[in-house]
């Protein structure tokens, strides 16, 4: 489907997802895309946007908790109108706060803990993949000295997916990259050694749960996705004591 470009504003790396529900809202208001029509691949995003796979991805479950578009899964995605202003959604002015950080990993904790079991029980080879992608991705993102959010949003997000209900990936794709607590309350320092520590023991965590999932073990993989949210939520809590937030 060729459409004329629109510009798209690029601020922080954060925000790529909303410039492309931005960008493909503002076609669907000018006619560019009517309801019904399909959307462009992944792959075609991708490409006229200059974003990542993570990123289209983030940005088609906002648009589907949104009420913007549909996926009918081995057909494609297809705008259903212009949404619902009312439609869930955690925004970054919602995660201004290590209170409000805590709040959502209570939520996750719920919602990714059930989600882990489902995958152990229904994942595909093509989600093990993904998966492993992003723990090794992941991996070199901390050699490289960088925090590896968007990695371990893309691990969560195909947790998600590989549960093969829709809603499980709407809801974490409406959450997004500004759900990973540091994505919002940490600064990127490569010289700070406690913090590349504990996203190493974050690492090992995701290897635990991923091995549940690839062994089909759905008790396993909840309970090593409650343990790793549980000790997030718990190192959040610390420092809003610390602080004087709690």
């Amino acid at each position: 489907m060729n459409m004329p470009p629109l510009a798209v504003r690029r601020t922080k790396p954060r925000n790529l997802a909303l410039d492309v529900v931005d960008g493909l809202i503002e076609r669907v208001r000018a006619g560019q895309l009517a309801v019904g029509a399909k959307l462009p691949t992944e792959a075609a995003i991708m490409d006229e946007f200059g974003v990542s796979r993570t990123v289209v991805r983030e940005a088609l479950s906002k648009l589907q908790a949104s009420g913007v578009v549909q996926t009918r899964h081995g057909v494609g995605t297809f705008v259903v109108g212009l949404g619902d202003a009312s439609a869930f959604r955690i925004g970054p002015e919602q995660l201004a706060t290590l209170r409000d950080v805590i709040a959502v990993l209570e939520l996750r904790l719920g919602l990714e803990t059930e989600a882990a079991g489902l995958a152990a029980m229904r994942r595909t080879d093509q989600n093990l993949a993904a998966m492993r992608q992003a723990l090794d991705e992941f991996a070199a993102a901390l050699d490289a000295g960088k925090n590896a959010v968007t990695a371990d949003f893309a691990f969560h997000s195909e947790i998600a997916r590989a549960t093969h209900n829709p809603h499980f990936a709407d809801l974490v794709g409406a959450l997004g990259m500004t759900a990973i607590p540091r994505a919002r309350l940490d600064a990127t320092n490569p010289s700070d050694a406690e913090k590349f520590s504990y996203l190493r023991r974050v690492n090992g965590e995701h290897e635990s749960i991923y091995e549940a999932i690839v062994a089909q073990d759905p008790d396993a993989a909840r309970a090593a996705m409650r343990t790793h949210l549980v000790n997030s939520r718990e190192r959040r809590r610390r420092a809003a004591a610390m602080a004087g937030d709690a």
